[in-house]
């Protein structure tokens, strides 16, 4: 029977699951947002632009994807939920449309050393599976080839009650790949101990010189009341057992100054209370006694390889898992490549797709050993959309913050050809961005502003990039802006002599880096800059080094404490009000009995979520009333912390406020482009750009010549640009030497030498290409750099 044929032309009516096409957003008031209304298309590429401070983030991160995450954890059993980070709904009035929410942010990943670009993606557990097959010799599961899990032997009798109970005797063993030595770290601490004690000195005398350690306190009178040797005996006389018992004794209980305490050995005791801890985490002084006392060398057992002696023995085709693991991805792809075994054709396939988008998306040059802590921002960022590359789900939204950071223009064009992967397999991609290369493919621009902080929160603009470009919106005028090649150099007035650099890729590089002048150097993503300049650049005094790394704090922590600025402001309140200065601290006596100066109250509601609500006896303030009677210049403390810097600025700057130690700190934070930032906000809210812009301004006070940064650019507006390459004109007119490791073809364009590193990433760089102006680069176009510079400068 022939199928009955449509005789109605016209199409049926559509489906109304079919009409949710949008994410409407109704009413945002997250942060700086001014009840902010939009619709964002679904399956189509959103780029949302603005100057820094603008509210991209807000909108994006803190109200769409927040609320998607919550709406999400809420379909989880109250029991699980329970064990969830719990979120407040964000200030929104609507939010409909929503679908399930991926962030993929540069957040850092996590510094255990035990965390490595493998186990972070599933590259590392297909591996182990692949040498528990094909491994020859065989020495067990997969768990034998993993330095995480140890070897584990145990033996004793189990009651099995069946009826009349019976003894069984059991063995349980488990075979692990973990070296013994260095237990997975691949590195072995030795403790200097002439930085622990003088041994010239008795105990009594204060032969300790670790931290905490000196003076009376109870970690001196453990050992002195300990009993097990005469505290008036200089160290180096003690006996071998009284040393053993000093460093190394195990723990005993037992009665000190009467009262039951725990003995231990000092050096045990240092490694748990200070060895274990992140160094970033750690007070200034003890991360510089750490760095003095403690030598890391690599384990002499598995020769930095983590692994145990029969994981590094069992091979496949003459390579162990140690060995792959080593090598750079785009090798070991081949490898993998090269492997025919009909019985795990499926697993192979799946890390072949692995490694290869490792090799798409630019990370070809990692190793699947490298310590996940050593991943820049954007490189922790791209490790992560792996996992979602290969991923089966479609209709998610992805949200990106600035997926081209730390990408060279060669690069980005990959990057741009990702988006639109993830785009074209249905998903709705949302990108924060300031790249032009990357406005240019959206399907959709959102555009905010007009300024930063409470200048900013409204739309400015939506629709599409020629729309941007007629729009007269900053980032419409500022859009198709170019840097022009400078007429004349500035002439160097001395050098910074590297010789035979070999850190990480670099291939015994000699370079002269001029001093006096503005200095780039730029290549593309693991070409080896960082390497060159971190790696090879003594310390020194004469160095101030700035880099996008965390800033270690509390949600306490804010510009004003974090530069200085809060002690001439608290002083000069107490001078005007004839109190003491602790009372202006919310983090001391000033701080409100309710909330301990945090501002905000945590509820903990059990199995759900817990709820942080803003104080109700200070407001939110974070100080008790009376503090607020003081007043200095006609405002109390909270409302200068609640100041932007411009205004603060101002407010220090001259009339009955005038404080010229706050002024010159403030100037400094608007100087590097922060003028927008309340200097009482909490430092967990400032993005990676901001972050190291605000390390710039704390170092600027420093005596330093030589400056080192390390993309300041990052989280920059192409507006903002132009401040930032004043500052450096700047910094190098009062006589400092700029050192930059720079992307943007802007501050290329702008130096006055450029060092350009390569040719390509990982083995294939770590080689000078270049050496010279910016002119001559353009003009040579022999590297990838002086081929997009030209295009950038329309040469």
């Amino acid at each position: 029977m022939s199928m009955a044929k449509r005789t109605d032309p016209r199409s049926p009516a559509p489906h109304i699951a079919d009409s949710h096409e949008m994410i409407r957003v109704h009413g945002a008031r997250e942060n700086n947002l001014k009840d902010v209304s939009i619709e964002i298309p679904k399956r189509r590429l959103t780029v949302f632009t603005g100057v820094s401070g603008s509210g991209k983030s807000s909108l994006v991160f803190d109200t769409i994807a927040a609320e998607s995450q919550r709406l999400i954890n809420e379909t989880y059993s109250a029991f699980v939920q329970g064990f969830m980070p719990t979120t407040a709904r964000p200030e929104v009035d609507v939010l409909d449309g929503l679908t399930t929410a991926i962030s993929v942010d540069q957040q850092r990943m996590g510094g255990d050393p035990r965390s490595t670009v493998g186990t972070a993606t599933d590259a590392n557990a297909m591996l182990r599976i692949l040498f528990s097959r094909l491994g020859k010799p065989h020495i067990g599961p997969p768990s034998a080839y993993s330095f995480n899990t140890a070897s584990v032997r145990a033996s004793g009798a189990i009651t099995v009650e069946r009826g009349a109970r019976k003894a069984v005797k059991a063995t349980y063993q488990r075979t692990g790949g973990m070296c013994p030595g260095c237990e997975g770290r691949g590195s072995v601490t030795d403790i200097d101990l002439a930085q622990l004690y003088d041994d010239g000195k008795s105990l009594n005398e204060g032969a300790f010189t670790i931290p905490g350690y000196t003076g009376g306190g109870w970690n001196s009178r453990l050992y002195i009341e300990s009993g097990f040797f005469d505290p008036d005996k200089p160290i180096r006389r003690f006996t071998k057992k009284e040393l053993h018992d000093l460093l190394h004794r195990e723990p005993t209980r037992m009665k000190i100054a009467g009262i039951n305490m725990t003995y231990e050995g000092l050096i045990p005791r240092v490694q748990k209370s200070m060895l274990s801890k992140d160094r970033e985490a750690m007070q200034p002084h003890i991360r510089e006694f750490v760095d003095r006392a403690v030598t890391f060398t690599t384990c002499p057992d598995c020769e930095g390889t983590r692994l145990s002696e029969g994981a590094r023995a069992s091979k496949i085709k003459r390579v162990s898992i140690a060995d792959a693991c080593a090598m750079e991805i785009r090798d070991l792809a081949e490898w993998v490549r090269g492997l025919r075994e009909p019985s795990v054709a499926p697993l192979l396939t799946a890390l072949q797709q692995t490694l290869d988008s490792f090799v798409e998306i630019g990370l070809g040059y990692l190793a699947l050993d490298r310590p996940a802590g050593t991943l820049s921002g954007g490189e922790a960022q791209r490790v992560k959309m792996i996992r979602h590359l290969g991923s089966s789900l479609t209709d998610v939204t992805y949200v990106f913050d600035e997926p081209t950071s730390g990408l060279h223009p060669h690069d980005i064009q990959r990057m741009n050809a990702l988006l639109l992967r993830l785009r074209d397999k249905g998903n709705t991609v949302l990108v924060v961005e300031h790249k032009p290369e990357v406005i240019a493919i959206a399907d959709h621009i959102v555009d905010l502003g007009p300024g930063a902080g409470a200048a900013g929160g409204t739309v400015c603009f939506e629709g599409t990039v020629e729309g941007l470009r007629a729009g007269g919106t900053v980032t419409g005028r500022h859009f198709d802006d170019r840097a022009a090649l400078k007429e004349t150099v500035r002439e160097p007035t001395g050098a910074l002599r590297i010789r035979g650099a070999t850190a990480n890729n670099l291939r015994d590089v000699d370079v002269d880096i001029p001093l006096g002048v503005l200095a780039v150097v730029t290549g593309v993503a693991g070409s080896g800059k960082s390497s060159l300049l971190h790696g090879s650049i003594p310390a020194d005094g004469g160095v101030v080094s700035v880099d996008q790394a965390p800033i270690r704090g509390s949600r306490r922590s804010n510009p004003a404490t974090y530069t200085g600025l809060l002690d001439p402001i608290r002083k000069a309140f107490a001078k005007a009000s004839g109190v003491k200065p602790a009372l202006f601290s919310a983090n001391s006596e000033g701080a409100c009995p309710t909330c301990n100066g945090a501002g905000v109250v945590y509820t903990d509601l059990a199995m759900m979520a817990g709820v942080a609500s803003p104080c109700e006896d200070c407001e939110g303030k974070r100080f008790q009333a009376s503090v607020l009677d003081y007043h200095l210049g006609g405002r109390d403390i909270s409302e200068v912390l609640a100041m932007s810097v411009t205004e603060a600025e101002e407010f220090f700057g001259d009339g009955a406020a005038h404080t010229p130690a706050a002024h010159r700190i403030l100037r400094r934070l608007a100087d590097v482009g922060l003028g927008y930032l309340t200097i009482g906000q909490p430092l967990t809210t400032l993005s990676g750009g901001e972050r190291q812009r605000l390390k710039l301004a704390t170092h600027m006070a420093e005596k330093g010549g030589v400056y080192v940064l390390d993309e300041p650019t990052a989280g920059l507006h192409l507006a903002d640009v132009e401040q930032l390459l004043g500052l450096l004109d700047r910094l190098v007119d009062a006589g400092k030497s700029v050192i930059v490791i720079e992307h943007h073809q802007a501050v290329m364009a702008h130096a006055d030498w450029i060092i350009d590193l390569g040719p390509g990433a990982g083995h294939d760089g770590g080689t000078i290409v270049f050496e010279g102006t910016p002119a001559a680069l353009v003009a040579a176009r022999s590297t990838l750099t002086g081929e997009h510079l030209a295009a950038y400068v329309g040469a």
